[in-house]
């Protein structure tokens, strides 16, 4: 029983780390995407592009998540919390895009 119950510590402490790493990397993209939308002409190709796959990369990564039954309320509220500022980053990256090719 001891071993078990230091797997799901040992998973919960990794996990939680995993969280704060995918919530520091959406801060950095959300950082960037302001700034964009200050200047009109960093929307290029290239740094489209960029913004757009780090954005998919981490919804994957936030939506292949699976909960297992012991973890704790507040990591699934974190999570959800997580998947809905993907999602507004997204749309707030969408229209900067939309923006600078209109």
């Amino acid at each position: 029983m001891t071993l078990h119950k230091e797997k799901v510590e040992s998973f919960q402490m990794t996990h939680g780390n995993f969280m704060r790493s995918l919530d520091t990397s959406l801060s950095i993209l959300d950082h960037d995407i302001s700034e964009a939308r200050e200047i009109d002409a960093i929307c290029t190709g290239t740094w489209c592009k960029a913004i757009e796959n780090s954005i998919d990369e981490l919804s994957n990564y936030l939506y292949s998540i699976s909960e297992p039954r012991w973890v704790p309320a507040s990591d699934s509220k974190e999570l959800h919390r997580l998947r809905t500022r993907i999602h507004d980053l997204y749309a707030k990256y969408r229209s900067l895009k939309h923006r600078t090719t209109h």
